[in-house]
């Protein structure tokens, strides 16, 4: 049964990806009317997590943030599926990397880098600046339930010269690279929300206590690896362009959790100054404290 669903999603979204880029930006703008006014996809969701992040806006200004959210979010998703028959070069040329030389320096100095990236604008798309960078390029992802979704996905992806390294997976392939003397530099999609056994810190990020993961911390204190921060930024519609920050290029002298406070605040500024940007559909705040009651009495929390 999955082996057919996938066969005519697939089928679908193929002849619809082939659709001119005026076409899909008029159908980006009819699924908003129709999701926003009609069928509500996800609003009570997008309106609490506005709500509760942005408590000093009036009800008429979160309204104005939903409704630009939704305009972005099926641009998103337009773009993403436009990527079945993007080659590479053609995505190179919708998104550029503002200042390559940061990732280049790193490179002279013999540094691997973990890049931090959130849910924010067309992260899918940030696989297009791959060419520009000079470190051999992994995406950490989490793989999907359905095989054959997932097996699409990974070799989609791959097609712009990313290698794809499954989450559970991160720590040995990373080893495995940092013994054999070859630089990368690995994407890590930061503002997941963790399941509950992985849950050991939580933080305030937009005005709500937070659990966050410590993964890309502990990997660049285990490993030394420079941690970046890839800001995307939207020009215009199907143009971005990507801000390399710097975070710490020596991670071994920070402090506990100064790395994760630190990409978690990077983070925030930027959904603060633009959040229509950011992926409001997220079910972000799943996890609290009530819920984590048992496992802090345990000992097994540390609350920030």
């Amino acid at each position: 049964m999955s082996f057919i669903l996938f066969y005519i999603v697939f089928a679908f979204c193929w002849l619809l990806a082939l659709l001119p880029w005026k076409i899909l930006y008029k159908l980006s703008d009819l699924m908003f009317l129709f999701s926003y006014y009609v069928v509500s996809y996800r609003k009570k969701v997008v309106m609490q997590n506005l709500k509760n992040s942005f408590p000093d806006k009036s009800e008429t200004e979160l309204k104005i943030l939903a409704k630009k959210f939704y305009r972005h979010f099926y641009d998103i998703v337009f773009e993403t599926l436009k990527l079945i028959h993007l080659t590479p070069d053609e995505l190179a040329q919708r998104i550029k990397v503002k200042n390559p030389e940061l990732l280049e320096e790193l490179y002279r100095r013999n540094k691997s880098v973990i890049a931090v990236i959130g849910h924010y604008n067309n992260w899918e798309w940030i696989l297009g600046i791959n060419h520009t960078i000079p470190h051999h390029t992994l995406a950490i992802y989490k793989p999907l339930n359905n095989n054959y979704f997932n097996n699409y996905m990974v070799k989609l992806r791959s097609r712009f010269g990313v290698e794809l390294i499954p989450m559970r997976q991160t720590l040995k392939k990373i080893l495995d690279y940092s013994m054999n003397g070859r630089l990368i530099l690995t994407g890590f999609i930061a503002d997941q929300s963790p399941v509950w056994e992985e849950v050991q810190y939580w933080t305030n990020f937009l005005n709500q206590q937070t659990p966050v993961y410590l993964g890309i911390e502990k990997m660049a204190k285990k490993t030394g690896q420079a941690v970046v921060f890839f800001y995307e930024s939207k020009i215009n519609r199907g143009r971005y362009e990507v801000e390399v920050i710097k975070i710490y290029d020596n991670p071994e002298e920070t402090t506990t959790y100064q790395i994760t406070e630190k990409h978690i605040r990077i983070l925030e500024e930027i959904i603060t100054d633009r959040p229509e940007y950011w992926l409001w559909t997220h079910r972000r705040w799943k996890l609290t404290k009530k819920k984590m009651k048992q496992i802090e009495e345990n000992g097994e929390v540390v609350l920030g």
